[in-house]
């Protein structure tokens, strides 16, 4: 049995006509609606006695299937049809062809891939509190993601807003960082052709990072940014704005019951204190024996050879710090319309990841 969310990608699922493809196959489709969501249709196929659960959608949808899956030790097939499918794609599958996918609902190859917890939440991708998670709870987001996060991430960037919790790290406790996620498996952060991508979903360990909150504005922020996001695995020194490691267990305290979060791209109101733990192999999957698979993981620049993490912004004659706000009209303020932020490409990165964002640098 699949579930299938045709809402998802802006209708990627009707496009490729994958529930008549999958029905055809002998296969049987269940479709998500406001009264039926994915987990419910899930549980339902394991009590009519399905082996198998497909899930056609986006990564939230694919994510409250894994849940229900795992649950069952059933075997999960995955197929691409959301915005940016970033768990299909660490698989290893074709995000650009869904149909290649339904293959492994007839003569798929098993596999065992970890999966984050949030508590007692399940999640494939991230957790994130911060910018991402404030603009999943703006009106209109899903209709106008990039607007309504160019909206957000100011606050974030200059040090206005921050998480009202406290992150456990190597570093130490760090109270009021200006970003959090924490991720299933660690992402590759050293290339810019590869930001965002997990070369393994079977590491056993979880990737935080962490973005302090400065006690003023620094000019050289972006510089320091860029550079600690290179560090793939390195905590960095102590006091450097932001921090990323490893870890089995990552834990989030605070003083407030509960906070906003993001998880896997759905909005969430996540009970604190919170230990996000990975469990390793905890899910079944069935992959298509055709599939791109997932490329080799680019090694670190060695020291004195040119670096080959995210580029340096250049800055415009105007503009040498490289913190340029573009306002149109040029009247405009901060939540009023026609107006523009861009906080440039570094933090972009960062918020990017966190929210399924396309990050990858063009040409």
């Amino acid at each position: 049995m699949i579930v299938v969310n045709a809402r998802s990608g802006d209708g990627k699922a009707t496009r490729f006509r994958l529930a008549e493809r999958a029905e055809g196959m002998g296969t049987q489709v269940r479709l998500t609606s406001a009264d039926h969501d994915a987990a419910s249709l899930a549980r339902l196929a394991l009590q009519e006695g399905a082996e198998v659960l497909g899930v056609a959608g986006g990564d939230g949808t694919v994510a409250a299937v894994a849940a229900v899956a795992a649950d069952a030790d059933r075997p999960l097939v995955v197929v691409p049809a959301g915005t940016r499918n970033h768990f299909a794609r660490d698989l290893g599958l074709d995000i650009r062809d869904p149909v290649r996918a339904l293959s492994a609902l007839c003569d798929g190859e098993p596999a065992r891939v970890d999966l984050g917890l949030a508590g007692p939440r399940v999640f494939i991708n991230n957790v994130s509190l911060g910018a991402y998670a404030d603009a999943l709870l703006e009106p209109g987001y899903r209709e106008a993601k990039a607007r309504v996060l160019a909206s957000v991430t100011p606050g974030y960037l200059t040090g206005q807003h921050w998480v009202e919790a406290c992150v456990d790290t190597p570093q130490g406790t760090i109270d009021s960082p200006q970003v959090v996620l924490v991720s299933n498996n660690p992402y590759h952060l050293a290339t810019p052709r590869y930001l965002g991508r997990r070369f393994a979903l079977t590491t056993g360990m979880l990737g935080g990072i962490v973005l302090r909150r400065p006690p003023d504005t620094p000019p050289d922020l972006l510089r320091h940014l860029r550079r600690d996001l290179r560090r793939q695995g390195d905590s960095g020194r102590a006091g450097e704005p932001v921090v990323t490691w490893t870890a089995a267990g990552i834990t989030v305290h605070s003083g407030t019951p509960h906070l906003h979060a993001g998880i896997d791209g759905e909005p969430v109101v996540l009970p604190l204190p919170v230990t996000c733990q990975v469990r390793p192999g905890g899910l079944r999957v069935l992959l298509p024996r055709n599939r791109p698979g997932i490329p080799r993981e680019p090694a670190p620049a060695r020291p004195g050879t040119r670096r080959t993490g995210i580029a340096p912004a250049r800055p415009a004659p105007d503009d040498p710090k490289g913190l340029r706000e573009r306002r149109l009209p040029a009247t405009g303020r901060p939540g009023q319309p026609g107006y523009r932020y861009d906080p440039g490409p570094h933090h972009r990165s960062l918020v990017g990841i966190c929210s399924g964002a396309d990050v990858t640098p063009r040409g």
